[in-house]
């Protein structure tokens, strides 16, 4: 064999190799419930703030932790710990996503989250109508 198809054949195995790799390390959507039934494994849990329940964040304290309670979409209620700065108007978000993983002790520890904000072309078009 010549020495280019070796190479070749070499950089077709490691390009194989790191898509299996990706794939198997990435996270899936879940509920809370299939995320609290696997602690450990990272989930993406979409849902809404629990605006009943108590929004703290002390960067006194801790500038990097922001903790309060959401429901997901089939209605599962679970405390979270988020590990950033509370994002600006996080109490207007419509939606939440947490990417982060379940705890044994029934609460979500996530390190990002992506928020679904109201649109400022819906409420212009809410004024309109």
């Amino acid at each position: 064999m010549k020495r280019s198809h070796i190479i070749a054949i070499v950089i077709i195995a490691v390009a194989i190799a790191a898509l299996v790799g990706s794939l198997y390390d990435s996270s899936t959507y879940a509920s809370l419930e299939q995320a609290m039934a696997d602690p450990g494994r990272e989930y993406h849990v979409v849902g809404v703030l629990d605006r009943s329940e108590e929004v703290t964040y002390e960067p006194s304290l801790n500038a990097s932790l922001t903790t309060f309670s959401m429901v997901d979409l089939e209605g599962h209620k679970a405390r979270v710990h988020l590990s950033m700065a509370k994002p600006q108007d996080f109490e207007r978000s419509e939606r939440l996503v947490l990417i982060g993983k379940a705890t044994e002790d029934g609460e979500f520890h996530a390190h990002d989250m992506l928020m679904k904000c109201p649109s400022k072309y819906n409420e212009e078009h809410a004024i309109e109508g």
